[in-house]
Formats: structure tokens, C-alpha cells, sequence
């Protein structure tokens, strides 16, 4: 049954509501981040463009969980582009060990990614940026206007806070609009220069939602124990929060992984065996494709796996390759195909974890995970440490 077409009393009954709703409506919110972009540009380019035009200017991308994702799709893309140094560093890092992390020397823009704005990692990543730089200023990117991380940055004289569209704070448990808004955000607001068109990408991700639903509730149907997403470069972070979310909506009885094409015959590759489904996340840059497509046909040479699928955006050079295609929204390179792989990956995630008979709202049966992270000790900054 596609989740697309029951009722919302049937989502409701099924605990999949809100996550449904909240994967499909996504080019819409892509559509309205655009637009909060450009009603406040003036502003946010009289913060960003004299720190970006600053040469030893170190940016830091950061957040917990799948929002430290987003700095992972960020980073490959925008160090070359801006010609500065761009890390993606999590904040679950800059808390344990901030003296390694942070560097007092070199002046910083710490770009922080949270959907709620209250997770502890968050408010205490950017006190010790404060505490420990001389020369920090903060881009903080949240969906949350009660957040606490929004509440503290909001008149701070080197702060900004770009609150994204109501409809991206997602209510359901795992980050789905969430994600996908930040990462157009902060995106647009670094590189401004690079076309990311909300309207292509809408209609790429569109003809996901609404094209492959049999098809991926067919895949989600099959018994696959195991799933291995794979992908280079600014897909790479694609690739860790698409097994993320597996692993979040299947309460974990969904074994996934994440691993490069070519990093994966170095040992990760024992983890194939018949149920395992690997999904090859293919580049469209040439160089790096051919690796992608290289791995493909030897994981479905070896004829180890339950079955190898390879999203793509060309056809010319998938012959043998069991594939779907993505049609490529236009500009922006491999960012641009980030938000319809994304779309693919969150949908098989919600379906499989229907198939499962599980609740995708409120997936963790124990409660031993929670929307918003709880039960973290942060600990005061000494002087040794």
C-alpha cells in the first residue's frame, strides 16, 4: 500500500503521519526557504560576505546527528567554491574534546545546524566557541523560533539567525524537512554565486515521491536485513544520513551503513551477503562517477548481495546496472542531486518501516532515543582539559 494514497486518519492509525507528510512536502518548503532567502538578503549579506571575504577565515560546520550531516554534503562543495578553509566538525566532537576542535588563532564563522535549537551539544558547542576564540561569530541555522540557541544569538552583535519556514520544524521523530531546508539554506547563504534553483529541485524530488512509490514500496517490502548506501565526495554525507534514517524509522532492525565506493572493499565489503541491499549513490561529476559505477558492477558481479541499485542521473554509461534514474535539476553539480537522493532514501526508509509494522512518528519502541536528545552532562571546560 503507498503511503501517498490512505487517508490521514490511516497515516494517523499507523503512526506514520507526520513523517509522511513531512518527507512529501518538502519542494514546497524548498520553495519557501527561497523566498525567506531573498526577503532577507540584504541582512544576511551584510553579516556573511565581510567574513567570507576575510582569506584566513576558517568556517566550521556543525551540528549532532543528521544535522552534522549537513556540514558532511557541505564541506566537499563549498571549500573550493569559497577557496577557505571548511571543516565539518559535529558538535558531539567540539564538546569532548573543544581545545582540539577550536583554534584560537584563526578567525572563525561556526555555522550551527539544529532543528529543535535545544539539544545540549548545540547551546554548549557555541559557549565554548565564545568562551575559547577570540575572534568567532556565529550563522546559526535553525527551524525552531523557540529554540534556545535561537534565543541566545538573536541580538548577539556577531550573530545571525536564519529561522527557516514553520513547516521545516518537523514533528515527526526523524529530521526530514528539516534537513533538506537547512542544507538548501545554508547552501544559498555561503555560495550564492552557484544556482541552486528551489523549482528544479522541487520537480526532481516530485518525480521521486510521486513516480517511484510502487516501486519503492516493493523494494521496502523485500526482506533485506541489511542496506549499504554508498556515496563520494558531497555524497558521502548523503550516504551516512540515508543509513541514518534507516537505522532511526526501522528501530534499528534495519542493519545500514554508510561507506565510500571506493572505501568499501577495504573490509566494509564483508558486510554484503543476501540480504543486504546496496545502494550506489552515483556521482555526476566524470572522474568520480566512474569509481561509483566501477563498485556497482563489481558488487553485482561478485553476486553476493540480495540486490544492487544504482541512482543516477545519466544512462549513457549504465548498461548491465540495475538503476533508477534521476533526472538532474540543472545546476549546482552533485548538491543539486543531494535533495532527490535524499527524497528516495527518506521515502524507502518510511516504507520499510511500515513493512516492519512499526509507528515512523515514534519508531523507538523502548524510548531509549527521543526527538530531542536528552540525558547529556556537559561538562565544565578546566583548565588541563
Amino acid at each position: 500500500m503507498s503511503v501517498r494514497d490512505p487517508a490521514a486518519a490511516e497515516l494517523e492509525r499507523r503512526g506514520a503521519r507526520w513523517t509522511a507528510t513531512e518527507i512529501d512536502q518538502q519542494p514546497a518548503v524548498w520553495a519557501a526557504t527561497e523566498s525567506l532567502l531573498r526577503a532577507g538578503a540584504a541582512s544576511l549579506r551584510a553579516f556573511l560576505d565581510p567574513l567570507l571575504a576575510r582569506p584566513d577565515l576558517r568556517l566550521i560546520l556543525t551540528g549532532a546527528g543528521s544535522s552534522a550531516f549537513i556540514g558532511r554534503c557541505l564541506q566537499p562543495a563549498l571549500a573550493p567554491l569559497l577557496d577557505r578553509r571548511v571543516e565539518a566538525i559535529a558538535t558531539t566532537e567540539i564538546v569532548a574534546a573543544p581545545r582540539r576542535c577550536l583554534q584560537p588563532g584563526a578567525p572563525t564563522l561556526l555555522v550551527s545546524f539544529a532543528r529543535s535549537g535545544s539539544s545540549p551539544e548545540s547551546l554548549a558547542a557555541t559557549e565554548l566557541a565564545d568562551h575559547l576564540l577570540p575572534d568567532v561569530h556565529h550563522l546559526i541555522v535553525t527551524c525552531n523560533p523557540e529554540g534556545e540557541l535561537r534565543r541566545r544569538h538573536e541580538r548577539a552583535a556577531r550573530s545571525r539567525v536564519l529561522l527557516l519556514p514553520e513547516a521545516s520544524h518537523d514533528r515527526g521523530f526523524a529530521m526530514t524537512s528539516s534537513f533538506s531546508a537547512m542544507l538548501y539554506a545554508a547552501h544559498r547563504a555561503l555560495a550564492p554565486a552557484v544556482p541552486l534553483d528551489a523549482g528544479a529541485l522541487g520537480a526532481a524530488a516530485a518525480g521521486i515521491l510521486a513516480d517511484r512509490d510502487d516501486a519503492l514500496a516493493t523494494l521496502a517490502g523485500r526482506d533485506f536485513r541489511r542496506v549499504v548506501y554508498l556515496g563520494s565526495a558531497t555524497l558521502a554525507g548523503l550516504a551516512d544520513e540515508a543509513a541514518l534514517k534507516l537505522l532511526e524509522l526501522t528501530d534499528g532492525e534495519v542493519a545500514a551503513i554508510a561507506n565510500s565506493p571506493l572505501g568499501f572493499r577495504h573490509g566494509p565489503k564483508t558486510f554484503v551477503n543476501r540480504s543486504t541491499l546496496v545502494v550506489v549513490l552515483a556521482s555526476g561529476e566524470p572522474l568520480t562517477r566512474r569509481y561509483d559505477l566501477d563498485l556497482a558492477r563489481e558488487v553485482t558481479a561478485d553476486g553476493l548481495a540480495g540486490r544492487v541499485l544504482v541512482l543516477s542521473p545519466a544512462a549513457n554509461d549504465l548498461a548491465g546496472l540495475d538503476t533508477v534514474r534521476i533526472a538532474h535539476p540543472g545546476a549546482g553539480g552533485d548538491v543539486a542531486l543531494l535533495f532527490p537522493y535524499l527524497a528516495f532514501a527518506q521515502r524507502l526508509a518510511l516504507l520499510r518501516s511500515l513493512a516492519l509494522g512499526l509507528t515512523p512518528d515514534t519508531p523507538s519502541r523502548s524510548g531509549s532515543v527521543s526527538r530531542v536528545v536528552k540525558g547529556v552532562t556537559i561538562h565544565r571546560l578546566a583548565e588541563g582539559d
